[in-house]
């Protein structure tokens, strides 16, 4: 079993990394908590915030073009209750770039929000408490 208390690392590559590393830090608020470049051919973000036990890193290889999301279901999902903050964020998506676009899944419609970066990842901000 892993441990409750492991630090989560979403990673994905990307064509786009200055651009996208700056949309994720101004729509999510997130910190830059390390970047790096020449990595064994590699250049690198990590992006995250202290307090929380995950982080999204976007890495480009050196030569190598990646393209677009493969699919429209590549989701990540923020669960806010307050609708305030909710309509917060949702804002914030839109001024760092993101484009509103209709969910591939239907569900995520209901009470939710569904925005494109770039390189044509999603991001889902849901209106709710998330409960099993």
């Amino acid at each position: 079993m892993i441990p409750r208390d492991a630090t989560l690392r979403v990673v994905r590559p990307t064509d786009n990394l200055k651009a996208i590393a700056l949309m994720y830090s101004k729509a999510l608020g997130f910190e830059m908590v390390k970047q790096f470049e020449d990595h064994d051919g590699f250049d690198g973000v990590v992006l995250g915030h202290t307090n929380h036990p995950y982080h999204l890193e976007f890495t480009q290889q050196h030569g190598v073009t990646v393209g677009r999301a493969a699919t429209l279901d590549n989701l990540l999902v923020f669960y806010i209750a307050c609708s305030r903050e909710w309509e917060r964020a949702c804002r914030n998506m839109i001024d760092a770039g993101f484009n509103v676009v209709e969910s591939n899944n239907p569900y995520w419609n209901g009470v939710g929000k569904t925005f494109e970066d770039i390189d044509g990842y999603r991001v889902v901000l849901q209106n709710r408490d998330w409960a099993l």
